[in-house]
């Protein structure tokens, strides 16, 4: 059977929905040995379908490998100079990127199992009745709004796809591809009906809403804008469109008054306070994908089609690189938890923030470590056992140093001929593959979506992800005023662009990057506060990387954009040394596995 249909609904476990208040789900109840049709009659049974349709965004966020590593500020980790060649796949796009992998069968899966439920919600509404009718209104745009968000992220991934929109109830395997712009037409058409029934405010927290319509709407239109190799239906109207549904969710979605508060709020040192306190639940956040504290419920429904013990949380804390497992360390704990090195910030990455400035660097990176119990006499040397330095509780173990203020030998560690007992690093060590003593990391700690006191693994995270948040719209704006969108409510593209950075930095504060962010050995700087004059994609790129960074979008800005080529091949290091990343390669490549069970098999993406 085509597993990216839906043929008959499993209802013997429900995973349901997050009402208003603090982290409380909705009762689930097991309602074994009941089909679909029997169940799904009234509106109980037409509800609970509908709140099927969202756990699936849990699993959806789990392919970030397909949207942070291979572009130009995330790489895999393991890079070193003593490795080029050695690279992985999904960064140098090689022969080994190709329809076999893992990740690609796992995205397209989760998107058509979810095409599959809200085909079902669609398919089946006519025949329910409900007392309210706006409220079913709103029911089946939410399941409308599911589906276009599926699809767009197909479509950028794959071009041409299969394009379901019934339900299917029987065994199939003859699929068809259905031309892209057919595809963003469908698209545009259940947001833009989803859009007019949904409600400003959801009857639950975290259902789709009117202003989560009108922020994919605006993100649809301007890529269909950019038309990618003439095959969307784009046209430069439709960045004008996206310009003013950009404007509608700025309207309704203010900023918050500081970047940080947009996450867990904490400290960076594991021995001074850790409030913990949740903010996930503010103006900014457009659309969430939600979490709680409860282990079955935010279990992810991967790979067998139903709840598995894996993942079992947010875990976005964990899927970038860091170091806290050094001496003085208390072992693999919930102090600096685990950072695995997946997601590994590219040196140009660090380059583009004014790390004095920028007060998104200071949340974003954890520089120093510390001790969180005493040592003495350790031998931090490979080489030298008689020598060794001793550690209080709150010692600085390893310290990373500003790009724009490296240190020079006089300031480093007496690991490196210094006189500070603690490692210092500077941003070029990061690529030279040479481990100077037990004293060094491997990169500052990307700690963004750190959340603390949660226990030690991948997930646990109770902290919901905001898929869209109103800071990106205004960005969306700003870029379709680049591309010649005209009448924007705040003005210029420039305008735009510095709301975002006044917050970062301040008002009229002039932050200073790095002016060629993949030569580590430039030290030259430009400013990026936007004027009316220096405002490019370049830059709108550069401050969307500083501002949305981590946040699953990447890979699909810097295709939209037309710049994955040219920016990854610049700062990507596996890239840069033995990369080979071509036109072919801004769709993906269509996974084996479907191509092996449809019938005839469906036609490849070219080059793979």
């Amino acid at each position: 059977m085509k597993k990216y249909y839906m043929r008959n609904l499993s209802l013997a476990v429900l995973f349901v929905f997050l009402v208003a208040g603090c982290q409380n789900f909705l009762k689930e109840e097991s309602i074994s040995n009941i089909t679909a049709d029997s169940y799904i009659t009234k509106e109980a049974g037409y509800e609970d379908l509908v709140k099927s349709c969202y756990p699936l965004l849990r699993d959806f966020i789990l392919n970030h490998p397909l949207v942070l590593p291979g572009t130009d500020i995330f790489q895999a980790g393991g890079w070193s100079k003593l490795a080029v060649g050695d690279g992985p796949y999904l960064d140098q796009y090689d022969i080994r990127l190709n329809a076999s992998i893992g990740e690609l069968s796992s995205f397209w899966d989760i998107l058509y199992r979810e095409i599959g439920r809200t085909n079902a919600a669609i398919g089946r509404a006519d025949a329910i009745i409900y007392a309210d009718a706006a409220k079913k209104a709103a029911r089946i745009s939410e399941a409308k709004f599911l589906r276009a968000l599926s699809y767009f992220y197909l479509v950028q991934t794959w071009g041409d796809v299969p394009m379901p929109l019934i339900e299917t109830v029987t065994s199939e395997k003859g699929v068809v591809r259905v031309p892209s712009a057919q595809v963003y037409a469908q698209i545009l058409k259940d947001l833009s009906e989803a859009e007019a029934a949904l409600p400003v405010t959801a009857t639950d927290y975290g259902r789709v809403t009117k202003g989560a319509a009108q922020f994919l709407l605006a993100r649809v239109y301007l890529t269909r804008g950019w038309n990618y190799k003439n095959s969307l239906g784009g046209s430069a109207t439709d960045f004008k469109t996206a310009l003013d549904w950009a404007d509608k969710v700025i309207a309704a979605y203010p900023l918050v008054a500081q970047y940080k508060t947009l996450f867990p709020l904490r400290s960076n040192n594991p021995l001074t306070q850790y409030t913990g306190a949740q903010n996930d639940r503010n103006t900014e956040v457009v659309f969430p994908i939600q979490y709680n504290s409860d282990v079955l419920t935010n279990a992810m429904e991967i790979a067998t089609g139903g709840p598995t013990s894996r993942e079992p949380g947010n875990y976005y804390h964990s899927i970038f690189p860091g170091n806290g497992e050094l001496v003085g360390s208390t072992g693999r704990t919930s102090d600096y938890n685990r950072s695995l090195g997946q997601n590994q910030p590219s040196p140009s990455l660090y380059r583009l923030f004014d790390p004095q400035k920028d007060s998104r660097y200071a949340h974003d990176f954890v520089t120093a470590i510390y001790a969180l119990k005493a040592v003495s006499n350790y031998a931090y040397s490979y080489t030298n056992a008689n020598l060794k330095v001793s550690f209080a509780v709150g010692d600085t173990v390893a310290y990373w140093t500003p790009w724009n203020q490296p240190a020079s030998v006089a300031q480093k560690g007496i690991d490196e001929g210094g006189t500070k007992k603690y490692s210092v690093m500077n941003l070029d060590q990061l690529v030279s593959g040479v481990s100077i003593s037990r004293l060094t990391c491997g990169a500052p700690s990307m700690w963004k979506f750190w959340q603390p006191g949660i226990a030690y693994g991948d997930g646990y995270g109770t902290f919901d992800f905001a898929l869209f948040r109103s800071a990106e719209a205004y960005l969306i704006a700003a870029e379709a005023i680049v591309k010649g969108a005209t009448g924007g409510v705040l003005g210029g593209a420039d305008v735009y662009y510095n709301k975002i950075l006044d917050r970062a930095v301040g008002a009229g504060v002039n932050p200073l990057c790095a002016k060629y962010p993949e030569d580590l050995t430039s030290f030259e700087t430009v400013s990026y506060r936007a004027t009316s004059s220096n405002m490019s994609i370049d830059l709108l790129l550069d401050e969307s990387a500083r501002e949305l960074l981590g946040e699953f979008n990447r890979w699909f800005d810097l295709k939209r954009t037309g710049k994955l080529i040219e920016r990854t091949k610049r700062m990507n290091l596996w890239n840069k040394a033995k990369g080979v990343i071509t036109d072919n390669h801004l769709v993906r490549p269509i996974p084996q596995s479907e191509i092996d069970r449809s019938a005839p098999s469906i036609q490849q993406n070219t080059g793979y």
